[in-house]
């Protein structure tokens, strides 16, 4: 009896065919522990969190002088101060640690050579001057790469520098390719009057490289079925996902939908698209199986259609490069000696780009981690106003950005935590900062704490000020306690903010526009405490880690923040009280669909127990809208 041909089971159209393909599918992720020197293009399990700070200790950030700041007032032009070696300087390089007692640095082309062992300078000094702190580009504690991170060159530095040796990753998939055919050979050698080159092979496998895959390609397997059963057989016990090529139409050699069936099973077997319409798509052994037409353009088109698919959904989106115009979202100022590269991070908000600058200093690792973009301020140009349009060049996938809630204000450890469940962007800049931004629309969200003296409520009376004609309303966040922070064991027994005034206590304070800052100064205000009792009180950071690692560094004695930052730096804490901590926006935000997700998130379980687990904070109407009652 004559064989009965192949017949097309199906004509579906492309997103109907891959839908009905995806469904049948599990994704078989496997994971592995590699160093970090080896990681490089691979796909983080879980978020990464620094177990060292970097720099570790203080260092000179110049060559030059160090000095002690104090000694070096009132030197000018007519009043040049002369210093001595061993006993009020020291020469350092760039890098080198900072030796005992000194707190400044003097680049040394400010610095004269009187005669041996004495200098003179016309300038004085102020503390921390061109030295590098503790902590200055990673704290230990702060999460340095988030889950589903696909490891690029500029992440290792970062990690290492973290105290990272190992990272835990994901496997790559592993993705077979059978060329078939009687007149396919695979070398040049071989090739003669009847044959052809299979090159389909080489491109499919560059194809399944590029995006982070295995391929392994095997020899050409003639067109006899039980030659393709035990390729096919081979193949799928090998690999995670596996494509033939040729032998998929309905030719009487065409023995590729018949062999998948007779294994597992076809799902479907002609698909509605030109070229490219005899595409298979089976299941053997619960692994995908692709048959992929022979003719090359029909071959690469269909890897496009379903297998890139398969293999973006199992790992990271595919990497496109791309420009976009953004608005600058702060004043960048630059040398007009040379041309600038601006590393910066981007967020789509109310439908245009905004971009925002990240740390400009060369040694600053992270802001490579954290760049969306690179942004150019060209020579001869002194600099770039704030509002102004600028093309940036993409260094992630558009996708990607297009995709993050962008939150600009107050600073809190749980924003990390949030950014490790969903994609969301982050600029600290202090609660009226974040404020700011969201009156000139640069981000969805500010988170803010900020306390109405005079009733004593948080956050409703400054959205009642800064926003009068618009309809605002709060996503409630976390009541967080904050506190003193001092070394561990208290080595100085301080009790309260009335030892800030103390000779032999040295204070680090939150930047101006920080709601802690203002915390602050209301409690000094009721105190009758002057700020010009507080040494250090002008010594600013701008986050509560940054605060915490400068008290747990020894370079300063005690300093106001949140418990959580306390605990990740292993340092004391001495309670003040719980303020409200909550989520800033417009009305008309919330039918975005990300500032949705975000809601979801805070409301979720999985982020109670993260929030549970570290303490501090007490979760009360999490996620609940308040509406701005003018």
């Amino acid at each position: 009896m004559k064989k009965e041909e192949n017949v097309y089971i199906s004509n579906l159209p492309l997103e109907e065919a891959l839908k009905a393909f995806e469904n049948q599918l599990d994704n078989p992720e496997r994971t592995e522990t590699v160093r970090v020197s080896e990681a490089s293009g691979r796909r983080t399990c879980r978020a990464i969190f620094a177990k060292r700070s970097s720099p570790s200790e203080h260092c000179a950030a110049m060559d030059g002088i160090a000095v002690k700041a104090i000694e070096t007032h009132g030197a000018n032009e007519r009043n040049p101060i002369q210093l001595k070696e061993k006993d009020q300087f020291v020469f350092v390089n760039t890098g080198n640690l900072m030796p005992p007692g000194m707190d400044s640095v003097i680049m040394i082309e400010d610095v004269k050579s009187v005669e041996d062992g004495v200098v003179e300078i016309i300038e004085a000094a102020y503390p921390w001057q061109h030295i590098r702190q503790v902590g200055e580009d990673i704290i230990r504690g702060d999460m340095i790469l988030p889950s589903n991170h696909v490891i690029r060159p500029m992440d290792l530095g970062a990690l290492i520098q973290g105290g990272i040796d190992f990272v835990e990753v994901y496997c790559p998939f592993k993705v077979g390719i059978l060329p078939t055919g009687n007149e396919i050979v695979q070398s040049l050698e071989a090739l003669e009057s009847g044959k052809i080159i299979d090159s389909n092979s080489a491109v499919l496998a560059a194809l399944v490289t590029e995006m982070g895959g295995i391929p392994t390609v095997y020899s050409v397997c003639p067109d006899d079925p039980d030659s393709l059963k035990n390729g096919l057989s081979k193949g799928v016990k090998e690999n995670d996902l596996m494509m033939t090529i040729a032998g998929s139409s309905a030719g009487k050699k065409d023995f590729t939908a018949n062999t998948i069936a007779s294994l597992g099973e076809v799902i479907v077997h002609g698909v509605a698209i030109k070229p490219g319409k005899p595409t298979i798509l089976g299941k053997i052994e619960g692994k995908g199986v692709i048959g992929l037409p022979g003719y090359p353009v029909s071959c690469y088109l269909a890897f496009q259609s379903f297998v890139a698919p398969i293999l973006e959904m199992w790992s990271n989106a595919k990497f496109k490069s791309h420009y976009v115009t953004a608005t600058t979202t702060q004043k960048m100022i630059s040398s007009v000696k040379h041309e600038e590269l601006v590393r910066v991070t981007l967020g789509e908000v109310l439908g245009k780009w905004v971009a925002t600058p990240l740390n400009r200093e060369a040694g600053a690792t992270m802001s490579l981690v954290r760049a969306d973009g690179l942004m150019i301020i060209p020579r001869l140009v002194e600099g770039i106003e704030v509002g102004k349009s600028v093309n940036v060049k993409l260094l992630k996938p558009i996708e990607q950005i297009q995709s993050r809630l962008v939150v600009i204000g107050s600073h809190d450890p749980l924003i990390d935590i949030l950014s490790d469940q969903m994609p969301l962007a982050s600029t600290h800049v202090g609660s009226f900062g974040g404020v700011l931004a969201l009156r000139r629309k640069e981000c969805h969200l500010a988170p803010i704490h900020l306390l109405d003296e005079k009733t004593g409520e948080y956050n409703l009376s400054t959205a009642r000020q800064y926003f009068k004609s618009d309809d605002m309303v709060l996503i409630r966040g976390v009541r967080r306690l904050q506190g003193l922070f001092v070394p561990k064991g208290n080595p100085k027994n301080i009790h309260g903010i009335e030892d800030f005034t103390r000779s032999d206590v040295e204070f680090v304070n939150r930047q101006r526009g920080a709601g802690t800052r203002q915390l602050l100064d209301f409690e000094l205000k009721k105190r009758q405490i002057d700020v010009k009792d507080i040494s250090g009180y002008a010594r600013e950071m701008t986050t509560h880690t940054a605060v915490a690692v400068a008290v747990s560094s020894g370079s300063a004695d005690v300093g106001v923040g949140v418990l959580s930052a306390a605990k990740a730096l292993g340092i004391d804490f001495i309670p003040i009280g719980y303020e409200s901590y909550d989520f800033l926006t417009y009305k008309e935000m919330l039918s975005d669909p990300r500032v949705m997700t975000f809601i979801e998130v805070l409301k979720s379980e999985r982020f109670k127990e993260t929030v549970e687990s570290i303490g501090g904070y007490e979760l009360i109407d999490c996620g609940e809208i308040i509406a701005v009652e003018h």
